[in-house]
């Protein structure tokens, strides 16, 4: 499989390198110039979900891989499905929390560490990634205890749910979080600028698990494939999917599914009132904007990182730029969304809930809709209840972690500051 920087088409990489480096030269990101589709569609979809997604990810990584391990590697990451739940007629709900730490990431980060686990062969690595909520705890479950591999993880401190926050800086171990005093957008330039950085980047042995790697991008590809698989046939001609958007990686995943041949008519980047995206399509002007908290915090991000790739696949000619519309959620509509979700006997969180209310807005007769259920409603618990009025019972595993103690360190927005932090605490 060979990568391009899209920063610098001179910076290849094959996967195992892009996966070990995380971002090439001048940030950029690592990408395809060429995809495989499948020609036997509907054999594909008629796989069971680990077989069908060793068919997937071969297909991407090439002959790179043995297919056999990459049967092995998915078989310890996957261990558990994504039900397409009918939410009400002819619109469902993907759920991607059934996994260990109760969202999607759980498959990006399961299969980035199990990769890591293969090709790095005993070398040390650090693992260093911003979070805004979810990828923080599904990166270091799936890091947890992996000899050799330390994880240090940035978010933004008192700006994710208190039990996303214990989900993944309870642990310990070979796991270091940090609070940064800033936004999620400073947390990500803070990474950046440890990988600009040749000291720290050389010195550590610098990997970024953000959905900037590519083994996390693609591992999202196979539960788009899940989700089709999962509908009777004659509702797979029309489907409309609905991504709540923060960095933008889970639209890319999407994107290259329907590159793959799976059949998607339209979709839906939904956003909370971090609108940078659905301003762009609308308007042809990147113009972010400060960053503002909201109930979606996951998504409370004004420069996603994946926006190039996606970019990328229209300008190559993979995407047709009329297959993806923009649209901007705020505080009141993601409450109202949330409610009515209620009303159907169904309890969701603040990000589903955007995806759903999007999905309303442009499904048109004859659609199937799909909204992507990024996390457990228990992860939001305090806004959930709040805006239900009614309580929530915590699944185990944030039972498990309620009462621990949070282990992170807290650094102001300062690159000099955690830079020090960093050889200390891992060279100490």
């Amino acid at each position: 499989m060979e990568l391009f920087n899209l920063k610098d088409n001179t910076d290849t990489a094959s996967f195992a390198q892009a996966v070990k480096k995380g971002l090439g030269k001048n940030q950029g990101l690592y990408f395809p110039q060429q995809f495989s589709s499948f020609d036997n569609i509907d054999e594909i979809l008629s796989m069971p979900f680990v077989e069908r997604s060793v068919e997937i990810l071969t297909r991407l990584i090439g002959d790179e891989m043995d297919k056999e391990d990459v049967k092995s590697i998915v078989e310890k990451a996957f261990i558990f499905g994504a039900p397409l739940v009918e939410v009400k007629d002819n619109v469902y709900s993907l759920e991607l929390y059934h996994g260990p730490t109760l969202a999607f990431k759980d498959f990006g980060g399961r299969f980035m560490a199990q990769v890591l686990s293969v090709i790095a062969k005993g070398q040390p690595i650090t693992i260093l990634t911003a979070t805004s909520g979810d990828t923080g705890a599904a990166v270091a479950h799936a890091f947890h205890g992996i000899d050799n591999i330390n994880v240090v993880i940035l978010y933004p401190k008192g700006k994710i749910s208190v039990l996303q926050e214990k989900l993944f800086t309870t642990l310990g171990d070979n796991i270091h979080t940090v609070a940064i005093e800033d936004d999620f957008d400073a947390c990500q330039q803070l990474v950046k600028s440890a990988f600009d950085d040749p000291e720290v980047r050389e010195g550590l042995h610098l990997n970024s698990a953000n959905s900037i790697n590519i083994s996390r991008l693609l591992a999202q590809v196979c539960y788009y494939f899940e989700a089709i698989s999962q509908l009777e046939a004659d509702k797979r001609d029309n489907v409309v999917v609905s991504v709540p958007s923060g960095n933008f990686g889970n639209l890319t995943a999407g994107m290259i599914a329907k590159v793959m041949g799976l059949p998607i008519k339209k979709f839906v980047a939904a956003t909370n009132s971090n609108d940078t995206v659905p301003r762009y399509l609308k308007t042809g002007q990147w113009e972010p904007s400060t960053t503002v908290a909201t109930l979606s915090n996951a998504m409370d991000v004004s420069q996603p990182n994946n926006w190039p790739r996606i970019e990328a696949l229209i300008e190559q000619g993979f995407i047709d730029k009329k297959l993806l519309v923009g649209d901007a959620v705020d505080e009141e509509y993601t409450q109202v969304a949330m409610k009515q979700l209620a009303q159907l006997g169904y309890i969701s969180e603040p990000h589903a809930a955007i995806a759903f209310k999007s999905l309303m807005r442009f499904m048109e007769e004859g659609d199937t809709g799909i909204f992507l259920g990024t996390a457990h409603p228990a992860k939001f618990r305090e806004s959930v209840e709040n805006v239900l009025g009614q309580p929530i019972s915590l699944p185990q595993p944030l039972a498990d972690c309620a009462g621990k103690e949070i282990l992170s360190a807290e650094l102001p927005s300062d690159y000099k500051a955690l830079k020090a932090h960093l050889f200390a605490t891992l060279k100490g």
